[in-house]
């Protein structure tokens, strides 16, 4: 089971501000055990909204709508990937998240379980993407 834990931004991260050593510290530590145990597939943290950009789909027409984006508490500043046995294992790995922003700032992680191909109903288009192998890379 994937699951991803999504770091919500804040005004903070949306400012371009890096994280300073303490924070990255505690951050380095958490996804060393990650990789320890064996269930880090990936993580980074992600540019502000200003230096990117939406597709808007729109009755048949795609619209690119350039950043940054106004509401904060909708946005990602990063995010880690981890393949765990079960729900219970990925809720004990969130619970350990650092605080995003460090201790003493405000901050939310969410967490959501990836779809696999299983999920899916068989058919032609599953195979497709079975054949790329991009659901386990």
């Amino acid at each position: 089971m994937r699951f991803m834990i999504m770091v919500k931004a804040t005004a903070q991260s949306e400012s371009g501000a890096m994280p300073e050593e303490p924070l990255m510290a505690v951050m380095s530590a958490y996804h060393e055990e990650l990789a320890k145990a064996g269930v880090l597939l990936d993580a980074t943290g992600l540019q502000p909204s200003s230096k990117g950009w939406r597709v808007r789909y729109s009755q048949g027409r795609r619209t690119v709508i350039d950043g940054p984006f106004a509401e904060t508490k909708e946005l990602l500043a990063g995010y880690t990937l981890i393949q765990v046995r079960s729900r219970e294992e990925a809720m004990e790995w969130a619970r350990r998240f650092p605080a995003p922003f460090g201790e003493h700032a405000d901050g939310e992680i969410e967490v959501r379980q990836l779809l696999e191909l299983e999920d899916f109903e068989p058919g032609p288009s599953v195979e497709r993407f079975r054949a790329l192998d991009v659901a386990r890379r």
